[in-house]
């Protein structure tokens, strides 16, 4: 539900290196058959029902691949398993009545008996959560690398992984916004409130670190004290981006965590490099400091996972503002696969 079912097409086939819909199939296949022996595992989520006013960031895995493939084909070891399958007006299964799972289910699993098919899931949440655990019963060292869908769809890698993960790992978070509500307008998983569940799954303790925030109703020291999250505003990291990057991986070894899951909000670099998303920010962080701190916490630490959150090609505020945008997270994706490879 991404795009047009033309552009995906054309996107599978270069994907692939196939020549019809039946050989794109039948790579898909043989895709799957290497996640038992990948590093690492691409997955896209094409969903922005949990974003905020301004939709389009359903539109962002296939842009992140259609550039990622124009510098040539993925790592060594890398498997990109697709999108998993969007209704775009469904989040999470928790959030939906019994009625409605059921109709839904009786729609995109017509093809299943019944009883097989009121065990799936039906929401975007939901089915990328049940896909990483599929992956991780298949080959737990397998590393998800997630590709959005507005911020919510970090929520399920986070998830799956610390179903599979010693309890020692954290997550650095590339930010404008905290997203550190615990629900928003009664709503539990969405773009403002993943980090807040994140920050619960994984003990507090500063094992959430969240770089490049710039827009909050609190200062950094009321989420500090009353979360336990560890931040690094914008503003210091331009100031001193060494430093802050020193500063930010002595934390995560002060606090014992030995690897993380790097969540890259688009957002957080400087609206002048990427304005294609929903709520692009000035005085954010340059992409060279955001690619220095993928590596060295990929070199010092090693990377469990990550994602490339909230591209949105449609909504790109000036000329070339599009193509920047995705440039620069076909540019993130590559830097942290190279990290999560590094120790897998």
């Amino acid at each position: 539900m991404s795009a047009g079912r033309a552009e995906q097409a054309a996107l599978q086939r270069r994907l692939y290196g196939a020549g019809s819909d039946e050989e794109v199939r039948a790579s898909f296949q043989a895709a799957l058959a290497r996640v038992a022996g990948a590093r690492a595992v691409i997955l896209g989520v094409p969903s922005d029902v949990g974003a905020g006013f301004l939709r389009g960031a359903n539109q962002g895995p296939q842009a992140i691949r259609a550039a990622v493939l124009e510098d040539g084909p993925l790592p060594d070891g890398v498997v990109d398993v697709g999108d998993v399958f969007v209704v775009p007006q469904l989040l999470h299964d928790s959030m939906l009545s019994e009625a409605q799972k059921a109709a839904t289910r009786r729609a995109i699993y017509a093809d299943l008996p019944p009883a097989e098919a009121a065990r799936l899931p039906v929401s975007p949440l939901s089915m990328a959560e049940r896909a990483l655990d599929l992956i991780f019963a298949l080959n737990p060292r397998a590393r998800p690398v997630v590709l959005g869908g507005d911020h919510s769809t970090a929520w399920p890698a986070v998830a799956a992984l610390a179903r599979v993960r010693p309890a020692r790992w954290g997550i650095v978070q590339i930010d404008a916004h905290t997203d550190l509500l615990a629900e928003r307008l009664g709503v539990t998983y969405c773009f403002g409130t993943w980090s807040y569940h994140a920050n619960e799954l994984v003990g507090r303790g500063g094992r959430l670190v969240q770089v490049g925030i710039r827009q909050s109703r609190h200062d950094r020291a009321h989420w500090e004290a009353t979360l336990g999250v560890r931040q690094l505003w914008a503003d210091e990291c331009r100031a001193r981006p060494a430093e802050a990057i020193d500063a930010v991986v002595a934390h995560l070894r002060a606090a014992g965590v030995d690897a993380v899951y790097f969540s890259n909000d688009i957002d957080g670099t400087d609206a002048a490099h990427a304005d294609a998303t929903g709520t692009p920010e000035p005085g954010g962080l340059a992409p060279d400091f955001v690619v220095e701190l993928i590596r060295r916490l990929g070199r010092d630490l090693g990377l469990c996972g990550g994602d490339v959150m909230e591209v949105a090609p449609a909504l790109a505020r000036t000329p070339g503002g599009a193509e920047r945008t995705t440039r620069l997270a076909a540019r993130y994706l590559r830097e942290t696969l190279a990290a999560v490879l590094l120790r897998s």
